[in-house]
């Protein structure tokens, strides 16, 4: 008997205008990733409900992309109130400081706090305009280095700075990385991107891919070659 295909290291970003859309993305898309994520729209529009939808009967990692930023004590209630969903990740931004960190870790300690280092959708001139030292991959070495010390379990951080974020951090931290195209794709809104296999090659542990999946005419077949490419690259490099 042929063993069963393990699904690829993807969070499919399911940005879908309602319930019932992101609902059945995420069913087409689970044979095939790891993980799918809910961000603030979706989860603003619906609330906790949005969870379980996604989730079904497929027993998926969910990966909620909040990116709480607010006093310790705010987001220490934050995370303890969207801990009763049982996401396998939970983010925050780096930059709310270390005691906001271990707040949330706290909190939620089932659930790995992921801290957001610096989007993927600023550039050089943004870090600037905003006051952030730089350039990018300096700025984000240092918010990594932060955040794991206050407890942070992973860290979400472009492609391009993975490999540096891990000789900085080490072996024991979830790497996630967005900004993640397929060869060829539109990159959108995103500054800082690179392929899957790309990022998977400079040491991430989980690819956030939305659009070049979920706007496919079908997500399922997308997210399957996907994950194919990836086993390739994989039994290629063994």
């Amino acid at each position: 008997m042929t063993p069963p295909i393990a699904p690829a290291p993807i969070a499919v970003a399911l940005d879908a205008p309602d319930l019932e859309t992101a609902a059945r993305w995420a069913t087409l898309v689970t044979p095939h990733v790891t993980t799918v994520k809910v961000g603030l729209e979706l989860y603003l529009r619906y609330g906790p409900d949005v969870v379980a939808s996604v989730r079904g009967a497929s027993g998926v990692q969910v990966f909620l992309d909040l990116k709480l930023h607010d006093i310790p004590a705010t987001v220490r209630g934050a995370a303890r109130a969207v801990a009763r969903l049982r996401p396998s990740y939970l983010t925050v931004h780096a930059a709310g400081g270390p005691a906001m960190i271990r707040e949330a870790v706290e909190a939620a300690p089932d659930t790995a706090i992921a801290a957001v280092t610096v989007l993927t959708s600023l550039g050089e001139g943004d870090l600037a305009a905003i006051g952030l030292e730089g350039p990018a991959p300096d700025a984000v070495r240092r918010l990594a280095a932060l955040a794991v010390g206050a407890g942070a379990q992973a860290l979400v951080c472009s492609p391009q700075e993975a490999a540096a974020v891990r000789a900085e951090v080490g072996a024991g931290v979830t790497l996630i990385t967005p900004g993640v195209r397929p060869a060829g794709a539109d990159v959108q809104d995103q500054a800082r991107v690179a392929t899957p296999e790309q990022a998977l090659a400079a040491g991430a542990d989980l690819l956030v891919i939305g659009r070049p999946i979920t706007g496919a005419p079908d997500p399922g077949a997308a997210a399957a070659g996907i994950a194919a490419a990836l086993r390739r690259t994989s039994a290629g490099a063994s």
